[in-house]
């Protein structure tokens, strides 16, 4: 049979949403390749998705719904059919409806699948059923809301205008494994003749791709930026005019925050010498257009608005906003694009129900809330491998008392420990639209093959599951691309003038966002370094979590070769990762009396976790790194990383602090 090819989108939590091509014969993916029409992935795929065919057809896939027969957590069901699952799940919400209310149901889910469609398919199912809501908050919120406290609703620059730029700074932002393809335009711009730096707080893959690196103690980040402030100000570096035109409140912040931060005082807080800062800050200064690419882990710490915050005024002080190929880019923001609220259906809601932070999944678990938590629902995730706290969250998944569905691919950690698990759809087995968040494109694709075995896409279940409950309402009845063709015959600015033809055929078109490097979307038609709505007006850098701890600071880092805990599936990858390594420097390892391959265990008050240890030159005194989430069958031990990280919470948008726990190493 001839083969055909199927254009469709990498559906994963990464910025890029790269265009592929899909070889299929007699229904089968036999080749996943990058799609070379693709204005910013322009063909190329990481190392997780060159293969993708291997994860859709992996002999690991659920095929059928499957009913518990062991203890919680052994892995143990047997088979049932869907007729059977979804009786059993609507007659057993039904009963604890009845007994504690709707709100004692809670969904759970994030970004196993970034489309439009799939991604928010139980919001309305769950919003009529009046269960309680999810705040999704584990990725980013803080980074986002220091954003907005500087910038408000102003659209970044074309992630590609990078290209034009003299000097580029990767600022906490693992390029290599997390933005590849942004790389594209920092490659160009060093054939300009561009310098690029690292901040970060290890050695990470993307420095093989720069010229400088700067090692910063983790959460420090903001100091670093007000020294450089400080340094700009002092030695008349500054774009006054632009200043003056476009910036709200530079001269309280310089009279009274700039003085705290001199580089002798900044030294001693992130770690880099006086001397670095100052050549740091007038390269920075002496710039044309300095571009800064902000990463999202260094807003995964209490101070993390707070760091993005400070960072983003930076380039304000030298008018890099104003700069083609200068200013900050942190990610896209294109929701306006389509009305949502067809998709989410708030409207469901008879009155809003509690709302409970996904981070503290381990808490809302722990039967203390009124009425408690008696059903989870896991949809696209992996809670009991990426949720912090992971000894709470698995003590709340073992609660006889806890009804728990789990629709997923493969048997997760998760999954082990659901009473019912339904099989889902890959992303080439469904229909869905995808906006990017590190680009101005959108894309649509359809299924590119038939469901492998019995499963069905999260909008198919959420449909099933509607009927069994007696939802009436005909917005359950549609189909994913009704959906879909219901959101596009919307208009929005943002879709003005787009190319429908090349859309319907798969292909990326760029969303008509207006770019004007002299307009800013805040309150005050201004860069607000000062901000008179935010907690504190003026930014400044805040302490830490773990400020002062004697012990290590635990980086819970991605890896090249899984993303968060997805792609632990194929043995390819997890062969290219080896194993469940701790990387610590030579100095640690000596103090410790450890040794390089030996087994070790990482701990501190929340649980303990075994890995193999690296010592490496990549990490330095005071810092130990774990790069990805692994599953607990492919650990070392009972737990994994985020046995290790805190339930707290960011200093503004509720996220999560996962590089903001200290540990000690022992052997053994």
């Amino acid at each position: 049979m001839t083969a055909k090819i199927v254009r469709s989108v990498c559906p994963y939590d990464c910025p890029d949403a790269c265009g592929l091509l899909v070889e299929v014969e007699s229904g089968t993916a036999v080749q996943v390749s990058g799609d070379p029409d693709h204005p910013f992935t322009r063909g190329f795929l990481c190392a997780k998705m060159q293969r993708y065919e291997r994860t859709v057809h992996s002999e690991r896939r659920l095929l059928t719904p499957l009913l518990r027969s062991g203890v919680k957590g052994s892995g143990e069901f047997v088979p049932v059919s869907w007729e059977e699952a979804i009786r059993r799940i609507a007659a057993r919400w039904c009963e604890i409806i009845a007994t504690h209310g709707a709100e004692a149901i809670l969904p759970y889910s994030y970004a196993g699948t970034m489309g439009l469609i799939q991604r928010n398919s139980g919001h309305p199912f769950f919003h009529r059923m009046g269960a309680s809501r999810l705040e999704r908050a584990i990725c980013s919120p803080a980074k986002s809301a220091g954003w907005k406290a500087v910038l408000g609703d102003t659209p970044t620059v074309d992630p590609d205008e990078v290209a034009k730029s003299d000097l580029v700074i990767l600022w906490g932002i693992n390029a290599a494994a997390t933005s590849v393809h942004f790389m594209h335009g920092v490659n160009e711009a060093k054939k300009r003749g561009a310098k690029v730096w690292l901040i970060d707080t290890y050695s990470t893959p993307t420095a093989a791709a720069v010229d400088r690196l700067f090692l910063i103690r983790p959460g420090s980040d903001a100091a670093l930026a007000l020294a450089m402030m400080h340094i700009l100000q002092r030695d008349a570096l500054l774009d006054t005019a632009f200043i003056a035109a476009y910036v709200q409140g530079f001269e309280p912040f310089a009279a009274t925050i700039l003085p705290q931060y001199p580089p002798e005082a900044v030294s001693s807080i992130t770690g880099i010498a006086p001397a670095v800062i100052e050549e740091m800050a007038a390269a920075y200064g002496r710039a044309a257009a300095p571009f800064i690419r902000l990463g999202s882990g260094l807003s995964r710490y209490g101070n993390g608005a707070m760091t993005v915050r400070t960072i983003a005024c930076l380039p304000a002080l030298v008018g890099a906003y104003g700069s083609e190929g200068g200013g900050c880019f942190p990610d896209t923001a294109t929701g306006g694009a389509f009305a949502m609220q067809e998709v989410t259906r708030e409207d469901f809601m008879q009155e809003p129900t509690r709302l409970v932070n996904m981070n503290r999944l381990g808490e809302a678990l722990a039967n203390e809330f009124s009425p408690p938590v008696k059903a989870l629902y896991v949809y696209h995730s992996n809670p009991a491998a990426v949720a912090p706290d992971q000894n709470a969250v698995i003590s709340g998944l073992q609660r006889d008392d806890l009804f728990t569905v789990v629709h997923e691919r493969f048997m997760t950690d998760t999954a082990r420990y659901a009473d019912i698990v339904l099989p889902a759809t890959s992303s080439l087995e469904h229909a869905d639209m995808y906006r990017s968040y590190g680009t101005y494109l959108l894309q649509r694709a359809g299924a590119a093959i038939p469901p492998v075995g019995e499963s069905r896409s999260n909008w198919e279940v959420f449909s099933l599951l509607a009927e069994a409950m007696g939802f009436a309402e005909p917005f359950f009845r549609q189909s994913a691309d009704d959906l879909i063709d219901h959101l596009l015959a919307i208009p929005s600015p943002l879709r003005s003038g787009i190319d429908l033809e090349r859309l319907a055929a798969g292909r990326a078109v760029r969303l008509n966002v207006p770019l004007d490097r002299k307009s800013f979307q805040t309150p005050s038609g201004r860069i607000e370094i000062l901000n008179p709505a935010a907690r504190e007006p003026l930014p400044r850098y805040l302490p830490t979590n773990g400020e002062g701890g004697d012990t290590l600071r635990l980086m819970t880092a991605p890896s090249l070769h899984a993303l968060n805990a997805s792609f632990y599936e194929r043995d390819d990858l997890r062969r290219r990762q080896g194993r469940m390594t701790l990387l610590m420097s030579r100095e640690d390892a000596a103090k410790r009396g450890l040794v390089d391959g030996e087994a070790v265990t990482a701990w501190n008050a929340l649980g303990e976790v075994s890995f193999w240890l690296e010592v490496s030159g990549r990490v330095p005194a005071g810092v130990v790194v774990a790069e990805g989430v692994w599953w607990t069958e492919f650990a070392p031990g009972a737990r994994t990383v985020n046995a290790l990280v805190s339930q707290r919470l960011t200093d503004e948008g509720h996220g999560s602090t996962f590089y903001d726990n200290m540990v000690d190493v022992r052997g053994g």
